[in-house]
């Protein structure tokens, strides 16, 4: 059995066809797929898909390039959505984006901690978007009373960043990027990575694995990324799935 543990299926690219692609996912073996939100309407579409699918569960959260669009208000209407709603299972997705810059560094520091305070409150895991970012989110998370669990979704950094997240029992999620033959600096990680801190997703519909690189991502490619990290750590496929998909239900608590 496999977990995409982010999927975007909220996305209109999923509008014609969504039903397939969940049924062909699960025709695939995967069990659960994890949809965040990347801001109050994502999250709230995302919410209505996995009252619809039994397989879809939700995150919900402001994305940082979303970040300076989002003013108190808005950024609470989205934290309401976790009221009495067993399908919310995180916080996310939240974080730093200095690489495109879409928001100013400001408001996605200002964002993102509020992300961790709501996550606090609500004792639920946060979803972490990085890049670029290394050195203030090591200085925010070092500074700030954390939440019980976190996750640096399509884990990307250099290895003294990466350090510093195995220091800290902070899980890494890998996505299609690692079946690429370029990412030697990912596979590197892959090689490090403690197999209790470690899970898989797709990042679709962006990121498809390199047999369908260029084209919409889905679900059910997630096995990809499952078959990739295996032939890396020297581990069957089945072992690896087995393993990933313990650690990635207690972390979003669906044991």
């Amino acid at each position: 059995m496999f977990i995409d543990t982010h999927c975007h299926l909220d996305f209109d690219d999923y509008d014609k066809d969504r039903n397939d692609v969940i049924k062909d996912a699960i025709n695939e073996k995967v069990r659960i797929i994890i949809d965040p939100g990347i801001d109050f309407d994502s999250s709230k579409r995302a919410i209505e898909v996995a009252e619809i699918y039994d397989c879809v569960y939700a995150t919900i959260g402001i994305h940082p390039h979303n970040a300076s669009k989002t003013d108190a208000t808005k950024f609470n209407e989205c934290m309401k959505l976790i009221e009495n709603n067993k399908k919310v299972v995180g916080i996310g997705e939240t974080g730093l984006d200095f690489y495109y810059q879409n928001s100013d560094r400001i408001s996605q520091v200002t964002l993102f901690q509020k992300h961790i305070q709501f996550a606090r409150k609500f004792d639920l895991p946060v979803v972490i978007h990085q890049r670029n970012a290394e050195k203030e989110m090591v200085e925010i998370l070092e500074n700030t009373k954390r939440p019980s669990k976190i996750v640096f979704h399509c884990f990307g950094g250099d290895e003294e960043f990466f350090q510093w997240v195995n220091e800290n029992s902070f899980y890494v999620s890998f996505t299609g990027i690692i079946t690429f033959s370029n990412a030697i600096s990912v596979k590197k990680i892959a090689e490090k990575v403690r197999l209790d801190r470690v899970f898989f997703e797709t990042d679709a519909p962006y990121l498809a694995p390199s047999p369908f690189r260029g084209k919409r991502n889905e679900p059910r490619f997630v096995r990809f990324v499952v078959e990739e990290f295996a032939r890396i750590r020297k581990i069957s496929v089945n072992e690896a799935a087995s393993i990933t998909t313990e650690n990635a239900m207690k972390f979003f608590n669906l044991v």
